[in-house]
């Protein structure tokens, strides 16, 4: 998808399916904030004014950067730079890279604790999670989980982490008090993403060669439901499932479907479907804006990003960025 580039296609019985055109969000600007792209195959950052909607700046990093996370005071970006076996610490007032954090082998994405003290990172190569201590930067438990780890998140009262290991198709629970594994639970093929709702009772899992997301009950660690996806005119093996994000009022989770370019929108009381978005070329990780008014898609294959507007659930604008944009976050 074009920045620009007005088209329609084809209605759900619940949300129209729109491309992006830029007659649609001239009105509805919203407040200025700063959202950062990690570009996968450029080893940069791409800086956006979200008011204007327009690259500012783009920064070299580190090799092949991929999960990005910001700190909870907003001050500090981190990046996994995969190929350089780092996390890099980027001061966003400053804008540049200031320090280097260890982090175990091929560090792909991560999340951090309430507190902002403790770093939990998935290392694809080595089939484990290490966690790092922040301000002694230091390795502090590594631990090995399942064949090739990939989605990191932590529970709102950091009493929980958990992992999901592609190969292994599993969801591991882990103790953060004693950094050990605590349980297992199946999910679909290839796990990606996992995301805590916002009291921390339920556990919501993409699984990208399943095709599904996996909604599993945190208390008792089992399945509740599993949420299938069915894009008119995309083939099924095309709906592949990554990014996950949940407005804070409960109302809606957005879904990235990957290859099949568009982004489901979920109910997650009925656990229903309410219609899917297109965005552009293999939407792969997800933003809200603070206020929530939009949300930032990372398009690998088309090199841009697409901006909801979140009330109308429809796309704004597309804006180009680097070559595989990976990772997004956005900070007032």
């Amino acid at each position: 998808m074009q920045d620009g580039a007005p088209a329609m296609t084809q209605r759900t019985k619940f949300l129209p399916i729109l491309v992006a055109s830029a007659t649609l969000w001239a009105p509805l600007s919203a407040r200025a904030y700063t959202a950062y792209v990690s570009n996968e195959k450029d080893n940069t950052i791409s800086i956006i004014d979200t008011e204007k909607m327009v690259v500012t700046e783009t920064i070299k990093v580190g090799q092949q950067p991929r999960g990005i996370l910001l700190s909870p005071d907003k001050t500090k970006l981190y990046i996994c730079a995969s190929s350089d076996d780092t996390i890099q610490v980027f001061d966003t007032a400053l804008r540049k890279v200031v320090q280097n954090l260890p982090s175990g082998e091929d560090p792909e994405t991560f999340a951090i604790s309430p507190d902002g003290k403790l770093i939990y990172v998935s290392n694809e190569n080595s089939n484990g999670v290490s966690v790092i201590d922040v301000e002694k930067r230091t390795v502090v438990a590594q631990f090995d989980v399942g064949v090739e780890p990939e989605g990191m998140a932590v529970s709102p009262d950091g009493k929980l982490a958990v992992n999901t290991s592609e190969t292994t198709s599993m969801v591991h629970w882990i103790d953060t008090a004693t950094n050990t594994v605590i349980d297992n639970t199946l999910v679909g093929q290839r796990p990606r993403v996992a995301v805590f709702n916002a009291d921390g009772t339920k556990l919501w899992v993409s699984s990208e060669i399943g095709g599904t997301v996996t909604v599993i009950d945190v208390a008792t660690r089992k399945v509740v439901r599993n949420i299938g996806f069915a894009v008119k005119g995309v083939s099924k093996d095309r709906v592949q499932p990554v990014g996950i994000r949940m407005t804070g009022d409960g109302k809606w989770v957005f879904v990235a479907l990957g290859p099949a370019n568009h982004v489901a929108v979920v109910d997650p009381r009925s656990f229903e479907v309410k219609g899917y978005i297109l965005v552009g070329q293999r939407v792969w990780q997800m933003a809200f804006t603070p206020d929530e008014k939009q949300l930032y898609t990372t398009n690998g294959i088309s090199g841009d990003v697409t901006v909801i507007d979140v009330a109308r659930l429809t796309p704004l604008k597309s804006i180009k960025v680097g070559r595989y944009p990976w990772g997004v976050a956005i900070r007032p």
